[in-house]
């Protein structure tokens, strides 16, 4: 399944939908049954069973032509983030790709180590926005705007402890986050989470392909582009820690929940490490792109 959220330009309210080709069809006027989930987040708290037997009613459903009422064209509804806005902090990694953690250590004027364990930091929640909307820019907050391509990962089933073998279980399925940061509150506050989570900085989407579609996440390509110049393009197999193992290490003593997101990291090319340095420009726009998952589209607006 591709799942969506979505409202219309005459009702904002929040819908679940379920992408099938170029169109959008809502889940609530394609089925008639009852106790149906009204958002994503709703069913994904639901656990499995709840999964199986909505992705059930929609394919059965899909068998025949759906109402014109439950269809949509993409262009004619509103993208939110998936997931709405989570509950927690969204969970990121840093320095997961070899040749990022090398730029990362040039750009700073360190010595490149491959990180021994994950490098883990959070965004905050206000942070998160749409796949469409506009990533806002205050030129007083912030002069080195910076974008990072990056895999996100949804839980779906809770757990502690959770072992390398049975870590993917846990997993109801994978989205695209634009990492945007602040480079120069990254290093004022010689931390990344102010910089990480100004508002709007999180753009998470256009939709969540359950974990039994997406198939292997370490085999996907991933890729950004700048006014349309692609400015990353990698492999999720070039991972230093793949989803199982961010898995693991995560969940050793902390407790991960149903719907909680993962930024898996960022490949090389981000504007910090370029030469000459390159930052987000009132108007950019900003495509970010994982195969079998979609592209979003955010411009870069002034405030």
């Amino acid at each position: 399944m591709r799942y969506a959220t979505f409202s219309l330009p005459a009702d904002t309210q929040p819908r679940l939908g379920v992408v099938r080709d170029d169109t959008l069809i809502d889940v609530h006027a394609l089925l008639s049954a009852d106790g149906l989930p009204r958002t994503l987040a709703e069913l994904i708290s639901q656990g499995r069973d709840s999964w199986d037997r909505l992705a059930h009613l929609i394919k059965q459903a899909l068998g025949a032509t759906p109402p014109a009422s439950a269809v949509y064209r993409g262009d004619a509804v509103r993208l939110h983030p998936p997931t709405g806005r989570p509950t927690k902090n969204v969970v990121c990694l840093g320095l997961n790709y070899i040749s990022h953690a090398k730029e990362s250590a040039q750009a700073r004027g360190r010595e490149f180590k491959i990180p021994e364990a994950p490098v883990f930091f959070t965004k905050a929640p206000t942070s998160v926005t749409g796949p469409t909307d506009p990533i806002p820019w205050d030129p007083s907050v912030t002069a080195q705007l910076d974008y990072e391509a990056e895999l996100g990962v949804v839980i779906g089933i809770p757990g502690k402890d959770i072992p390398r073998a049975r870590a993917l279980d846990h997993v109801f399925g994978y989205t695209i986050i634009n990492d945007v940061s602040a480079r120069d509150l990254q290093k004022t506050h010689l931390q990344w989470f102010k910089g990480k989570s100004l508002d709007g900085f999180c753009p998470v989407g256009p939709v969540v392909v359950t974990a039994d579609e997406f198939g292997d996440p370490q085999s996907k390509q991933i890729s950004l582009r700048v006014n349309g110049v692609e400015k990353q393009h990698s492999t999720t197999a070039n991972m230093i820690f793949p989803v199982d193992v961010i898995i693991e290490s995560l969940s050793r003593g902390l407790t991960i929940e149903a719907g909680d997101l993962i930024a898996t990291g960022t490949p090389e090319g981000v504007g910090l490490a370029r030469t000459p340095q390159e930052f987000l420009q009132d108007g950019d726009l900003v495509e970010t792109e994982v195969e079998g998952i979609g592209v979003m589209r955010n411009r870069v607006v002034r405030i």
